[in-house]
């Protein structure tokens, strides 16, 4: 990784800290964990019934049980293993400091940015940050898996999940165009 000259002009006070939140995180996990459970719920039942099985009414309760405690327990548990690894993103004079979740945080100058654009809808945004070269991003200590890039041609792309974070994607936009108003 190349060293590259990024003159800080203004204050050094001046930084907007983005995050996930641990209540939106769980709450989405849910009614995607829901989402995905009632059909196989329901698919379970469908073949168990032509196998010969007829349900009583008792089964109702067991099945409801099934629909409501099974999403919540699991979301619960995905939120435990990813509780200190949620994604983040820093802005400030010095540039970017971001980490996808479960990712190590990386840092890259603002003369080092060559694009932002937010794709996807929802929860489900992500930011893509293109850097001028490779060797502008410096990565940065910590815990968790490499972070989360994307190759495409000759073209070199960091990919933070946004949706959920707090201020929203918007403001976060909204920031950065602040910062680059000709890159965003």
């Amino acid at each position: 990784m190349a060293d590259h000259v990024d003159q800080v002009l203004g204050p050094t006070d001046d930084t907007v800290s983005f995050f996930q939140d641990r209540g939106m995180v769980y709450v989405t996990a849910l009614w995607v964990l829901a989402a995905a459970w009632l059909p196989m719920l329901l698919i379970t039942l469908l073949i168990r019934m032509a196998a010969g099985y007829r349900p009583v009414a008792a089964d109702i309760v067991v099945y409801a049980e099934f629909t409501l405690i099974v999403p919540a327990v699991l979301a619960a548990v995905a939120l435990l293993i990813a509780w200190r690894r949620l994604g983040w993103l820093h802005t400030s004079v010095h540039g970017l400091d971001f980490a996808a979740t479960g990712r190590r945080p990386v840092h890259l100058p603002w003369s080092g940015i060559a694009a932002v654009a937010l794709h996807g809808r929802g929860p489900f945004t992500e930011l893509v940050i293109t850097p001028i070269a490779e060797d502008y991003a410096t990565e940065l200590a910590g815990a968790g898996g490499p972070p989360r890039v994307r190759r495409r041609g000759g073209e070199y792309s960091y990919i933070i999940d946004v949706g959920l974070m707090s201020p929203g994607p918007e403001v976060l936009l909204a920031e950065l165009h602040r910062r680059l108003p000709s890159k965003v």
